[in-house]
């Protein structure tokens, strides 16, 4: 159960990743904390996955600081990390069919546990993410034998099943089709409501306005905008970072031609 006692923030201040002399993200600058859903926007190549990756320290910096409740990432230890800051990756490949439990258990790694020694709260964490992911009927199924939409619920379940203040996703509903898009985006925004808080990395402009409190876009590897639907989700700005004529009306956005 995630404590809504005190709101975790991360901070993340000018933070550069670089690959040789190209920065893949230049001055990243946001706060985000649990219970806020924020999604990240922006084409093909504007840095997403790199900033996301720099936060968690899987890319190495240049640059810049985070810090999560004022202390940097590296006063940490990785297993006090892993307990804080739940990372679900754009590729998710399983070594071997498993029961859809046993995946689900990998979430409490960060705990010292492993799947088939689980203790009493092991066992209340992933039951609780198999419930809130739909999926306690299929929890003895392998792995192998189930659909693409499935498959992107267990690994949301193994993610809540950590149990950590904040869940970075990146595009979690990637080759869905749009009925999976839309649950996915739900569990999210239900686990949000748990007193998490997300950044969730999508491409589905108009799903992301659907569920988010607050969307960043990026674009050429720096944060352009950031704010609440109202604000930052107009024409002008899909004219700007997707370079396309586009129509918004509230949650909707039509793509009408290419600029």
């Amino acid at each position: 159960m995630i404590s809504s006692e005190q709101p975790i923030e991360l901070t993340v201040e000018n933070l550069c990743v670089r690959a040789g002399d190209l920065f893949l993200v230049e001055n990243a600058s946001f706060n985000m904390s649990s219970g806020e859903l924020a999604v990240l926007l922006g084409p093909n190549g504007a840095g997403k996955t790199s900033l996301l990756r720099g936060i968690l320290g899987l890319a190495r910096k240049d640059s810049g600081a985070v810090q999560l409740q004022g202390r940097t990432l590296t006063e940490f230890n990785p297993q006090q990390l892993a307990r804080q800051l739940s990372y679900l990756p754009q590729r998710r490949p399983l070594a071997w069919p498993s029961p859809v439990r046993d995946v689900v258990s990998l979430g409490r790694y960060a705990w010292g546990c492993a799947p088939g020694r689980l203790g009493a709260e092991d066992v209340r964490a992933v039951n609780s993410a198999l419930a809130a992911c739909d999926l306690l009927e299929m929890a003895e199924r392998s792995t192998d034998t189930l659909s693409g939409g499935e498959l992107a619920r267990v690994h949301c379940a193994r993610a809540f099943a950590t149990e950590a203040p904040l869940l970075f996703a990146d595009e979690p509903v990637a080759s869905l089709d749009p009925r999976h898009r839309f649950r996915i985006m739900q569990l999210i925004r239900s686990h949000v409501r748990t007193g998490a808080g997300a950044l969730v990395v999508l491409h589905d402009v108009s799903l992301a306005a659907r569920f988010a409190d607050r969307l960043i876009w990026m674009k050429d590897g720096q944060i352009v905008a950031d704010g609440p639907l109202t604000e930052t989700l107009t024409e002008s700005r899909m004219a700007e970072i997707y370079q396309v004529e586009a129509r918004v009306d509230g949650v909707r956005v039509e793509i009408e031609q290419p600029l």
